[in-house]
């Protein structure tokens, strides 16, 4: 009866590791592979692997440049891009484009060390950081990652693909706040910005003051950035995205144009699925000039 107990125990455990395992091959297939073509790149800035997928048009010719989408945020709402890339660009309404992005490690949870600003808590909170709060490991490494992005991702795309200078950066929740921090520090990387539901509101909106006094450095080239928010989000969040919107209106220099949305009925992970069509839409009408 002892033996046959112990039998039953293994075969209980093995059927477990058995689950589990399935659990994390899934789990790894749809986080950290595409339908796409799937590129690693070691990176010097960041000492690690890093995985892109690209996604490009149907009829990709090398010998013709195409449009840069750098997605944030990995496979979410990744079909929905190339969807309405796909639909829009056979309308007309817009070019079709490659798109690049970029996931969270399989592994590790990085995703707030990349794209949680260097002036913002990593472990995300909404009350204020007190002074004596400030050791440097507890903040974002959105500009490490911002370094990688421009010093491996793009010339790695630029190698490896044909792309113009008609370039867009999108992001979603902590993205949206990674997009925030690239267009006041490096406002001449990309020509557009979407932030859906961006994470705005950090450490007592923390992400709201830096965007508004960053935006005296968005001076020059003409740039474009859409925000959306879904209405059914909660207070805190909404708060810190009207907070921007008024900053925009405050502080924005002449060549800064920029659209907003809200997603009737949608909440935080239903936003971006609804943005995306509109923001292709409201940028492609910038480069129209539309919003002069």
């Amino acid at each position: 009866m002892k033996l046959l107990n112990n039998k039953n125990a293994v075969a209980v455990v093995c059927f477990i590791l058995f689950v589990c395992a399935g659990v994390i091959s899934k789990s790894y297939f749809d986080e950290y592979t595409s339908g796409f073509i799937d590129h690693t790149i070691y990176s010097s800035v960041l000492e690690e692997n890093r995985k892109i997928f690209v996604r490009l048009p149907e009829y990709y010719d090398s010998n013709k440049s195409y449009p840069l989408i750098i997605k944030l945020d990995g496979n979410f709402n990744l079909l929905r891009w190339d969807e309405s890339i796909y639909n829009l660009a056979k309308q007309g309404t817009i070019k079709d484009s490659i798109v690049v992005a970029i996931p969270n490690l399989f592994w590790l949870d990085s995703r707030n060390r990349d794209l949680v600003p260097p002036y913002a808590r990593r472990n995300v909170q909404f009350e204020a950081r007190t002074s004596n709060v400030n050791s440097p490991e507890i903040f974002g490494k959105a500009d490490r990652f911002l370094e990688f992005i421009e010093s491996e991702v793009l010339p790695f795309i630029e190698r490896k693909y044909s792309i113009n200078n008609n370039r867009v950066l999108s992001g979603f929740s902590a993205g949206g706040s990674f997009v925030l921090y690239t267009i006041t520090t490096k406002p001449e990387l990309f020509s557009g910005y979407f932030a859906f539901s961006p994470a705005a509101w950090y450490d007592d909106s923390v992400v709201v003051k830096e965007f508004s006094s960053g935006l005296k450095n968005t001076s020059g080239k003409p740039l474009f950035l859409y925000l959306s928010l879904g209405r059914a989000e909660n207070g805190i969040i909404t708060a810190s995205f009207k907070g921007l919107l008024s900053a925009i209106n405050l502080d924005a220099p002449e060549n800064f144009k920029s659209d907003y949305s809200y997603s009737e009925g949608a909440g935080h992970e239903d936003n971006p699925y609804i943005s995306v069509p509109k923001a292709l839409n409201a940028y492609y009408e910038f480069r129209a000039g539309k919003y002069n």
